[in-house]
């Protein structure tokens, strides 16, 4: 029973969901993260810099 289930389940998203919506969604999540981190990991590192170059 529970066989049948899965299989049911499988094949029910195969047929409502293309592989290129899938594929395409995962893209555009893993562009914003990218792009988030660079623009962190550059925004730390000219803050570094700023700090590091001032004399107290």
């Amino acid at each position: 029973m529970n066989r049948i289930l899965s299989l049911s389940i499988i094949a029910l998203l195969s047929i409502t969901l293309s592989s290129c919506e899938i594929v395409g969604g995962i893209f555009k999540a893993g562009v914003w993260t990218g792009l988030i981190l660079v623009a962190l990991v550059l925004g730390l590192i000219i803050f570094l810099f700023s700090r590091g170059g001032r004399k107290d």
